[in-house]
C-alpha cells in the first residue's frame, strides 16, 4: 500500500476589517501556489447567511454551513483562509495563524475610505484597540501557532509575504514535501 501524500499547510490570515487580510492573502496564495479562500466571498457566493445585523450594517454568516462548505478543502490542505473572525473554525484546520494589526489612525482612514461610519466604524476601531481578534486567536489555537504581524504599510506587506513564504518552505521541508 502506497503512503498517502502529506497535505499542504493550512494558513489562517485574520484581523480586524481593514488590516490588509485580503491583500496579503491573495498575494501570498499567488506566490506560494496555495488555494485562497475568502470566507466572506464564500458566504456571499453560496448565500450562507442566517440574518442581517442592522446596527453594524452587515450580513450574519451561518457558521455551521460555512464549516460544512469548507471541510473538504481544509481536509485536503494547501489553503490560505482570510476572515475577520477565527473562534468558530476547528483548531485542527490550521497549521499556523497570522493576526494582522494596524495602527488605529491608519485603520480609521482605511475604514472611512470603505464607507464605514457610525457604529460599524466605532466597533471595528474598538476591536483593534482592544486586540479582540488577537485575543480570540490566542484563546482558540495553540500559542505557538499564533503570530501577530504589523500591517501598516506596503513595506510591511512585503515583509509579511516574505516571512510567511519562509514559514511555508520550512513547513514543506519538515513534512517531506520539499521546497
Amino acid at each position: 500500500m502506497a503512503a498517502s501524500r502529506p497535505r499542504g499547510p493550512n494558513i489562517l490570515i485574520t484581523g480586524t476589517p481593514g488590516t490588509g487580510k485580503t491583500t496579503l492573502s491573495e498575494h501570498l496564495a499567488e506566490v506560494a501556489g496555495l488555494k485562497y479562500i475568502s470566507v466572506s466571498k464564500l458566504a456571499t457566493d453560496q448565500e450562507l447567511f442566517e440574518g442581517y445585523d442592522q446596527e453594524l450594517q452587515c450580513p450574519i454568516i451561518d457558521e455551521d454551513r460555512i464549516l460544512d462548505e469548507m471541510e473538504d478543502d481544509m481536509s485536503a490542505g494547501g489553503n490560505i483562509v482570510d476572515y475577520h473572525g477565527c473562534e468558530f473554525f476547528p483548531e485542527r484546520w490550521f497549521d499556523i495563524v497570522f493576526v494582522l494589526r494596524t495602527d488605529n489612525s491608519i485603520l480609521y482612514d482605511r475604514l472611512v475610505n470603505r464607507g464605514y461610519g457610525g457604529k460599524k466604524l466605532e466597533s471595528n476601531l474598538q476591536c483593534e484597540i482592544f486586540q479582540t481578534i488577537l485575543d480570540e486567536a490566542r484563546e482558540s489555537y495553540k500559542q505557538e501557532i499564533v503570530h501577530e504581524l504589523p500591517s501598516n504599510s506596503p513595506e510591511q506587506l512585503e515583509d509579511n509575504v516574505e516571512r510567511i513564504q519562509a514559514w511555508i518552505l520550512q513547513w514543506r521541508t519538515d513534512n517531506g514535501l520539499g521546497a
